[in-house]
This record gives C-alpha cells, sequence and structure tokens, in this order.
C-alpha cells in the first residue's frame, strides 16, 4: 500500500489517522476507570497505612482484590507515598516507557531508519489494539512484564547473555505466567540463563516472605488455587482455553489438562525449532501466545503477549496476514457476545481472539535461516524497485531479526476500517464498564 510522497502529504495523512483514533478510541472502547490500579493503590495503602492484610482488600462496591504474588504488592510500595491520581499519571508514564522498550527491540538495530512517517503510522496503529488499550485504560502491568522479559530476549539474540533471566525471574515473581519462559530457557538449554531466572524468582518471592509471612503463606496455600478470587471462567474476556471450555459447559479440569498437555507439546516442539535456529524473537513469540492459553484466566488485555508474534509475522514478509489479525484484534468484536455466546456464532465469535492465538501457535514461521529473517529482504522486493548501486544504503539488508513497523504501515487502512460501528453497552464487569459498581464484577488479574 503506497502512502503520499511529500513530507506535506506524509503529515496530513497522520494528521487524519490521528483523527479518526481518537473518534475510535472515544466511542468503542469503554473507560476501564484504572480499575486494576485502584486494586493496586487500596491494596497497598491499606497494608502500609492501615495495618490490613494484603489479600483481605476489596474495592469498595466490589467483591474482588488483589490476586498476584505477594511479591507484586512489594514492587507497588512506592504507591503508598503517592496520591491516586499521581499513582494514575506514574502508571501511564511507566507503560509509555515499556511500550517504548518493547517497540525499540522488536524493531531491532535499524530502528532509526523507519523514520517519524512509519514511527507514527505504527502508533496510530499500535493505540487501536484492544488488548494494549485496555492494559493503560486499566492501569496494569502487562506491558512492563513484556518488557522485562523481552530484555532477556534482546541479551539472548545479542550474544550477551550474562545476565539473562533477570527479567524473566522478576516477572514470575511478580505474575505465574511468565514462569513459562523458563521452560523456553530449559528447551534452549540455556541452563544459566535458566537458574538466573528461576534464582531471581524464588530470591523476590523469599523477600516477599520476609515482609509478610502470613500474606505469602495464605497465598501459595489458598489464594493461588481459587479461581474465583480473579474472576468467572466463564465471562467473555477470559480468551483461553479454560475460558473457551467455560463457554461451553465443560470446565472439567481432566479435560482443561488435556487441552493444555496438547498445548504444550505443540509449544514445545515449534520452540526448539525457533532455537536451534537461534531465532530467539520466534521462541519468546511462541512462549507468550503458549501462556496465555494453557493460563486459567487470559483476560484481553493480557493479550499484549501476542505483539512479538505481529512483528515476527512482519519480519517473516506476511504483513497482509499480520494486519487482517491484528484489525480483528482492534475491533473489541468479542464483547458481541457478552450477553449470550451460545450457538455456533458464539462458539467462534465470543472465542475469536483465543483462536487468532491458537493459530499463531502453530502456523508462526519459525527455524528461518539469518538471511530470511532481515525484516526488509521479503516486503521491500513488493514495494520497492530494485535498488541502483548509487544508493546502497536505501535497501541494505543487514542481521537484525526484529521489525514490527513494516506490518502497521502496511495494515494501517485494514486496521482502520475494521473498527467501525462496534460499540458495546456498559455492563457490570470492570472489564466491559466505566464504572465497576457490581455485586460481581470481574477482579484484575
Amino acid at each position: 500500500m503506497r502512502g503520499p510522497s511529500t513530507d506535506r502529504g506524509r503529515l496530513l495523512l497522520v494528521l487524519v489517522l490521528v483523527a479518526a483514533v481518537t473518534a475510535f478510541t472515544a466511542t468503542v472502547p469503554l473507560l476501564r476507570d484504572w480499575f486494576d490500579l485502584r486494586v493496586y493503590y487500596g491494596t497497598v495503602h491499606t497494608w502500609v497505612h492501615h495495618g490490613g492484610r494484603i489479600y483481605d482488600y476489596r474495592v469498595p462496591g466490589t467483591t474482588y482484590g488483589f490476586t498476584y504474588p505477594p511479591f507484586a504488592a512489594v514492587g507497588m510500595l512506592p504507591m503508598a507515598l503517592v496520591g491516586l491520581h499521581m499513582a494514575i499519571a506514574a502508571s501511564l508514564l511507566v507503560n509509555l516507557a515499556a511500550l517504548a522498550f518493547v517497540l525499540r527491540i522488536l524493531a531491532g538495530p535499524g530502528w532509526r531508519r523507519w523514520g517519524w512517517y512509519r514511527w507514527a503510522l505504527a502508533l496510530c496503529a499500535l493505540a487501536l489494539f484492544e488488548p494494549l488499550r485496555d492494559t493503560f485504560s486499566f492501569g496494569q502491568v502487562n506491558l512492563v512484564l513484556l518488557a522485562l522479559v523481552l530484555g532477556d530476549c534482546c541479551l539472548l539474540r545479542s550474544g550477551r547473555g550474562r545476565w539473562a533471566g533477570v527479567g524473566i525471574g522478576l516477572a514470575a515473581a511478580v505474575k505465574l505466567t511468565p514462569a513459562l519462559f523458563i521452560g523456553m530457557l530449559l528447551l534452549a538449554r540455556r541452563w544459566r540463563a535458566a537458574a538466573t531466572a528461576t534464582a531471581v524468582a524464588f530470591a523476590a518471592t523469599g523477600l516477599a516472605a520476609w515482609a509478610d509471612p502470613k500474606a505469602s503463606r495464605f497465598y501459595w496455600t489458598q489464594a493461588l488455587w481459587d479461581t474465583s478470587r480473579v474472576g468467572r471462567l466463564d465471562y467473555v474476556s477470559n480468551q483461553s482455553l479454560q475460558g473457551v471450555l467455560a463457554r461451553l459447559g465443560h470446565p472439567d479440569k481432566p479435560l482443561w489438562a488435556t487441552a493444555v498437555l496438547l498445548t504444550l507439546a505443540v509449544w514445545a516442539w515449534r520452540t526448539r525449532k525457533a532455537v536451534a535456529a537461534e531465532d530467539w524473537t520466534a521462541a519468546f513469540a511462541l512462549t507468550g501466545l503458549a501462556a496465555c492459553l494453557v493460563s486459567p484466566i487470559t483476560w484481553v488485555h493480557h493479550l499484549v503477549w501476542a505483539l512479538p508474534s505481529f512483528a515476527l509475522l512482519a519480519r517473516a514478509g506476511y504483513p497482509r496476514i499480520a494486519g487482517a489479525l491484528y484489525a480483528v484484534m482492534c475491533t473489541s468484536v468479542v464483547w458481541l457476545w457478552f450477553d449470550d455466546a451460545s450457538g455456533v456464532d458464539g462458539f467462534f465469535g465470543s472465542n475469536l481472539y483465543t483462536w487468532i492465538t491458537l493459530g499463531l501457535l502453530l502456523g508462526l514461521p519459525t527455524g528461518q535461516s539469518r538471511a530470511e529473517r532481515s525484516p526488509l529482504s521479503r516486503t521491500a522486493r513488493v514495494t520497492a524497485p530494485t535498488p541502483s548501486t548509487a544508493k546502497p544504503a536505501a535497501m541494505a539488508v543487514s542481521d537484525q531479526p526484529e521489525s514490527s513497523s513494516g506490518a502497521a504501515a502496511a495494515a494501517i487502512g485494514t486496521v482502520l476500517g475494521s473498527g467501525r460501528g462496534l460499540a458495546r453497552r456498559a455492563s457490570s464487569e470492570p472489564t466491559g464498564s466505566t464504572r465497576p459498581a457490581a455485586s460481581k464484577p470481574q477482579s484484575s488479574s
């Protein structure tokens, strides 16, 4: 898709896209009222200033409270020093910094060559991505965890793996889902990195146990095994395999365990293939997808873990596929089945993000050679003429395996066209409302 050829035309297009994205986000998505951040903030303030217990706090008007391991509360202690509005501002800044770091890693060493125009298109596309929108609007920690994990990806990819595993260990101590990345390191036979990640996770968990022994004992013996603390398994925002089974009326554990084992087998096979070719972005992308599928509860905002997969598709020369799948995840389409997920349409529609995640796990290109991993090698042949010898730098292909902006630029028209007319009603759930005041809202996690 060719865009304007002049800077003036490009600036005009960017301004039009910014206006369209602003209109979209003002009408289709609902403001989440920083519900999860209010959970974190209330928990920390009750714990520090009022002598309360971490897992006893409930957001006023709801029955839900803190669901993370105790180390997460320890990491959030700075919020005890500020007011709620300052905490919201800090959350936005931290998430923006984490997003910038993630984009820098996914774009690879040639990120400066994209220029302001292509980055502007990419940011417009990112602003439409529902998991990303919800992460900011909830005040969630997903982006920070993704940044920590991808930091280790960057270290392994560059060959500077001495400290690899620290980010994964910290992320696993904050939330259990990233612990699957330790399994990825074991599959890759990166014993030192796996040991580092495990040691950091245990050290952080031990620090939390020292800070509040009773909270740690309660979490690891009771709260961890009680999924009702997190929310309803059949709620439409739960886009995991367990969510699919629950909406079908079959949430029994043996069936779910079978689905999990099959998914992990596919993940292990494909990840081994990726690490054998030293394609670390593919290995990390596959692991993020598998973690979302096998987790008992994967809210829509957890699917920021799919971002590396779209970068991988663009890098491998499939921008149209990346754009189409990305566009679907910008539409909030699963919420059309909020009230009733029965029938064939409900089976496919209410679980659409799960099907995309599963399809990416099965179909992501892996095990490519270094030449094939160039982000420009395939798309450039389609979109640009053969470079002359007078300008070799314009089309130089270096060993940079990670670039996602091509997919965003190629798919921006598709993304904007796919997001019309899906405004959804406010519900009694924080994951689907601006003011969670019902007796059974979905908790943060």
